[in-house]
């Protein structure tokens, strides 16, 4: 299909560096671990890229539960692996465990209700890169046991060499209290109803966070930027909401979307993992207007999107989309499963490409200019049906486990 509308805002986005520029700061500024000062500095950076576009941009504050890296170690028989072979797991109490070691493969529930006392994490990635990720639960951020990340490859050396051996496990960390921030930025006529364009500014602390996710609070930039120049196109109020804590269970997001008024918001269009690569992916959650607006963007440019219809629940789309509200997951399309390179100290700039910024970000200028249409209908669904959705997709049981169970959603029993 032949492009029906105005064209010199995408001449203008394929030379803009407005995003990439801000993709270069957040990953020059360091550690932006939630609850950290470096977290503090990107929020405030983009809030002040947002400013150059948007008005009333600021900061919301919100209290965390924080926590600070310290040494971790695995000590079998005849080996101890520290240093950079074994990272803790954010939220891990610090403290020391020993046990025999047992290989549990992808570590089903069930296989940890006979008393485990720590919790080794193994890479799927090859090259040496420790993982992380949080562990505890929204009513328990601090975890039940010492946890830490290794290698691929030192996660199979553990289980050629140690099997049901006696092995310690040593974490040495602080928590105490600590604040984050949402960022927040408009555009478009002063509606009731909004449409919120997302990222989340945090990352983990032993990475860079290009990928994850400085890439996706870029795009939101360049997308201001972008509609910034088409606002008179506008016929929804665009919010900008850049969350703090994600990476800590999407602490930011819920803090907003337990507050917000579900019936105000008409969707939401959340950036993670976008920039990996050039062809653009989405969730759309059962929404069918959803992925009806992706096939017409994907069909006007002449440009592919993958679209999943499927529930995505690991980003901060989730705390809306359980309200019943329209929300999309947008990401970029990769070879192989899982995070890749994120979460890792291989999330560096330089694996991603501004072409794919700048492209991502034309298709997704177009995406939220159709989504804003006042004539353009994006019904909310019961979460009920949501959650019918989770049982049927297998989603259901892990949500319990991690007790990330929506209190939106009917009790599992």
């Amino acid at each position: 299909m032949e492009y029906d509308g105005p064209t010199d805002w995408i001449g203008e986005t394929f030379v803009s560096d407005a995003g990439w520029a801000h993709l270069e700061r957040l990953v020059d500024l360091g550690n932006r671990m939630a609850g950290s000062d470096g977290e503090r500095r990107a929020a405030e950076a983009t809030r002040d890229a947002l400013a150059e576009h948007a008005r009333n941009a600021r900061l919301e504050e919100f209290d965390i539960q924080g926590w600070t890296r310290g040494t971790s170690a695995v000590e079998t028989p005849d080996t101890t692996h520290e240093g950079h072979e074994v990272i803790a797991l954010p939220r891990s109490p610090s403290g020391e465990a020993s046990g025999a070691l047992l290989d549990l493969g992808h570590g089903l529930p069930e296989d940890f209700e006979d008393g485990a006392v720590a919790f080794l994490f193994r890479n799927h990635v090859e090259g040496g890169l420790a993982p992380t990720g949080s562990v505890g639960t929204p009513e328990a951020p601090i975890g039940d046991m010492p946890a830490v990340g290794v290698s691929k490859e030192v996660g199979a050396r553990l289980a050629r060499r140690a099997a049901d051996d006696e092995v310690t496990v040593r974490v040495d960390c602080e928590a105490g209290d600590a604040t984050s921030q949402n960022v927040h930025a408009e555009l478009g006529p002063d509606t009731e109803e909004r449409l919120l364009v997302t990222s989340h500014v945090d990352a983990h602390d032993i990475a860079k966070g290009a990928m994850d996710n400085g890439a996706g609070t870029a795009v939101v930039v360049e997308l201001a930027r972008a509609l910034a120049t088409r606002e008179a196109d506008l016929e929804t109020r665009v919010e900008f909401v850049c969350f703090g804590a994600e990476e800590v269970g999407l602490l930011g997001s819920h803090h907003h979307a337990d507050r917000v008024d579900p019936t105000t918001v008409r969707a939401v269009v959340n950036n993670d993992g976008v920039v990996r690569g050039r062809t653009l992916a989405a969730y759309t959650h059962g929404f069918p207007a959803l992925r009806a607006a992706f096939e017409r963007v994907a069909d006007r440019f002449d440009h592919p999107v993958r679209v999943n219809p499927e529930l995505g629940p690991h980003s901060d789309h989730w705390p809306y989309v359980t309200h019943g509200i329209p929300g999309t997951h947008v990401h970029a399309e990769t070879e192989g499963r899982g995070r890749g390179w994120g979460h890792t100290a291989a999330d560096t700039l330089d694996k991603l490409e501004s072409r794919d910024l700048r492209e991502s970000a034309v298709l997704l200028t177009a995406l939220v200019v159709d989504l804003a249409r006042a004539d353009r209908e994006l019904p909310h669904r019961d979460p009920v049906d949501i959650a019918a959705d989770a049982a049927e997709q297998d989603l259901a049981e892990g949500l319990r486990v991690t007790g990330d169970w929506p209190e939106t959603f009917p009790p599992l029993r």
